[in-house]
């Protein structure tokens, strides 16, 4: 290992001009990512070892103190030991003591052992890293990957290589771009098929005997537009595919009763089936908005386009207004509508 330096260090603060705050930002940033992703793998891998869950961020916290106090003193920053924390597992560690301890006994060498550990060859420390190292790895899962997800074996081992041929930073950020990607198109796939049109014979959703009687009354003339989970930019093109469902009804009830989140592209892409549904005569109510989701329909101006009256919290009602609807007033296609100048019936 060879000579390390004896005694504390002392307090350097820092000293620094207004040209290298750019330099100093950039790497600093880098460098608290790096430090982070390293930590919160260290903290990963622990949990898997000792079937525990970790705090990350007291984890971070505490990492960003010691960084802090180190930079103080002179020194480099630094982050979770992943070799460190696996060995003292290994070795029977259970609780933080063993962290402690380690560091103590780090600090009698520093203070006064520094002659007894000089002498120890570096191949040593190379091969405890590399026998640490192998078993950090979880093979059981390696030999199996493939068979469990495909996707997420080539994005692990994508990670892997661009970490050995480029660096963390760079692996860890295509990764977890790559992986927000799929997921949010397997949500928008899953969101999408929450998304229904529902006349007289339908039956995909659960509804109350007195809503399956009114809709049958209708006979068609009624389209109940069902949107539930969060409505997230993804499911626009399904809001748009379903719509055009209601050729030949005369209102049209858009329930946003199990909606607790409507993105920005989800709220555009009902707006747009409100207006066509506006532009073929057909009457419309909203049911079921939140203040929050009622909020955003207001600043959209999708609110002002149909009656006050029509947006309402209980579904059974804005079926029995419908029904009211359809018994008084006779179909209208969408070319009589045209010709009667496009008034909103009454």
């Amino acid at each position: 290992i060879g000579d390390i330096p004896v005694g504390l260090p002392t307090l350097q603060m820092p000293t620094f001009s207004a040209a290298q705050m750019i330099t100093m930002l950039v790497d600093g940033a880098v460098l608290g990512m790096l430090g982070c992703i390293d930590t919160l793998l260290t903290a990963v891998i622990a949990d898997s070892l000792t079937r525990t869950e970790h705090k990350s961020n007291k984890e971070l916290i505490g990492q960003g103190i010691g960084n802090l106090v180190s930079g103080i003193c002179g020194g480099l920053p630094g982050a979770g030991a992943t070799m460190g924390t696996v060995v003292n597992i290994q070795t029977g560690a259970t609780t933080a003591l063993s962290g402690i301890t380690r560091a103590l006994i780090l600090l009698v060498v520093v203070l006064w052992a520094a002659g007894l550990t000089k002498s120890i060859p570096m191949a040593v420390l190379a091969g405890i890293a590399l026998k640490v190292g192998i078993d950090i790895l979880d093979w059981s899962f390696l030999k199996r990957s493939h068979k469990i997800s495909l996707k997420g074996t080539l994005i692990m081992y994508g990670v892997l290589l661009l970490t050995v041929f480029v660096d963390l930073i760079v692996a860890v950020g295509v990764g977890v771009f790559i992986a927000n990607i799929l997921t949010i198109d397997r949500l928008s796939e899953l969101q999408a098929q929450e998304v229904k049109t529902i006349t007289d014979n339908d039956d995909e959703i659960l509804l109350s005997p007195e809503e399956k009687r009114l809709l049958n009354q209708a006979n068609g003339r009624i389209i109940l537009f069902y949107l539930s989970g969060p409505m997230i930019f993804g499911v626009s093109k399904a809001i748009a595919r379903e719509h055009t469902a209601m050729k030949e009804a005369d209102v049209l009830i858009v329930d946003l009763s199990d909606v607790p989140l409507l993105g920005v592209t989800a709220s555009l892409a009902i707006e747009n089936a409100i207006k066509d549904a506006i532009d073929k005569g057909l009457q419309v109510f909203i049911v079921g908005a939140t203040s929050k989701i009622q909020h955003r329909l207001e600043r959209l101006g999708i609110l002002a386009q149909i009656p006050p009256d029509h947006v309402l919290m209980d579904r059974t009602i804005a079926l029995q207004q419908a029904v009211t609807f359809v018994k008084t007033h006779p179909h209208q296609e969408p070319e009589d509508f045209e010709v009667n100048q496009g008034v909103y019936p009454t």
